[in-house]
This record gives structure tokens, C-alpha cells and sequence, in this order.
């Protein structure tokens, strides 16, 4: 899949988290179904914030990574491989004990999600241009340090389970990570319903 398809879906799933945004109330928003779990705003929150905060910061990384030392060639562990193999998300449930520093924050309304949703894909939309500049495939056969964009594929950040990511794979994983979590979305939605009936 090229970055302008990979941007196309990333587009529509988006716009599908906003439509059903509008039908839901504040109240349904910020209820968790238990204590340890996230709430609909907490998820939308957790989303614009990988999005903006990690993966888009790490897309402007590899393709520009003036010494940063979060840049090397270090490549994707077996998880990975899998992820991206599969080019999706295995439909298993990730739970992450609540911490301070990973349990995102109650959002203050419905309008700071769509702004951050809509920011999420103009970032998306402005960095797909330097992302689709490069081949993978036409790297994969040069010769290192004869062609800029051979390196441009080897400039990977590590993700902490999938291994080292170059700017294509951290721009796809917006798009994976955002259509995951629509299996998340189902399950509060369902809980809600089961709760307030």
C-alpha cells in the first residue's frame, strides 16, 4: 500500500471517529466501565497524542535526523515483522496497567477531540509528500552512503514492541494504531448500552 492510500483510509477512519462522535453525550464520553479502564474521550485522547507527540515526531525523525541519537538502523523485532507483515494489529486486547505517565488524561469536550482528530490528519496530510519520496523497494537494492534515500530507510526510531521503525512504517502505524483501537470503540460502545439500558 503507498502513502497516499495509507493516508486515504487513515482519512476515513477518522472521519468515521468524529461522525460518531457527534452522537455521543458528554456524559457517555467520560464513563469508564471500571476504574481501570479508559473512558471514550481517554481513547480519543490517547490516539491524537501517540499520533502528534510520538508517531508523527518520529516520521520527522528518520527522514530528518540531524544526530539525534533516538536515530540508528536498528530493525523491527519479531512482533513487528508480524504487525507489519499482516498490515494490521492482531484483534487481541492490549491493557496497559494505569500509570501517570500512559493513562491519558479526560478530555474537557467533544470539540477539543474533533480539533485534534482534524489536526492529526493535516499533519498526516502535510508529511506524506517527504514520506512517499523514497522507494523502499529501490533502497532495498542500493549500496549504503551512495544514495541519501537508501539511508532515508535505514533512519529508524525504536518503537518499545516493534523494534526499529523508518519514517513508512512509523506514517502506516498511525493508520493500524487508529483502526485498532476501533475494536476498543465497539467494546465501550457495547458496554455503555449494557450499563444504561
Amino acid at each position: 500500500m503507498n502513502t497516499k492510500e495509507m493516508l486515504r483510509k487513515f482519512e476515513e477512519t477518522v472521519s468515521g471517529y468524529i461522525r460518531e462522535l457527534d452522537g455521543v453525550s458528554l456524559e457517555q464520553l467520560l464513563w469508564k466501565p471500571a476504574e481501570d479502564e479508559w473512558s471514550l474521550g481517554q481513547m480519543h485522547v490517547h490516539l491524537i497524542n501517540s499520533a502528534q507527540f510520538m508517531h508523527l515526531r518520529n516520521v520527522a525523525m528518520c527522514l530528518a535526523p540531524n544526530g539525534n541519537p533516538a536515530v540508528s538502523s536498528t530493525g523491527k523485532t519479531k512482533p513487528g515483522e508480524e504487525v507489519f507483515g499482516a498490515g494490521s494489529f492482531p484483534p487481541d486486547r492490549v491493557q496497559v496497567p494505569p500509570s501517570p505517565q500512559y493513562t491519558p488524561p479526560q478530555p474537557e469536550g467533544k470539540e477539543q477531540l474533533v480539533d485534534g482528530l482534524r489536526d492529526a490528519v493535516r499533519r498526516m496530510t502535510e508529511i506524506e509528500p517527504a514520506v512517499a519520496a523514497f522507494d523502499p523497494v529501490a533502497q532495498a537494492i542500493s549500496e549504503p552512503g551512495k544514495d541519501t534515500d537508501f539511508e532515508l530507510v535505514r533512519n529508524t526510531v525504536v518503537h518499545p514492541r516493534f523494534g526499529g521503525l523508518n519514517a513508512l512504517e512509523w506514517f502506516q502505524l498511525i493508520e493500524m494504531h487508529y483502526r485498532h483501537h476501533l475494536l476498543q470503540r465497539k467494546r465501550l460502545d457495547d458496554a455503555w448500552r449494557a450499563a444504561h439500558v
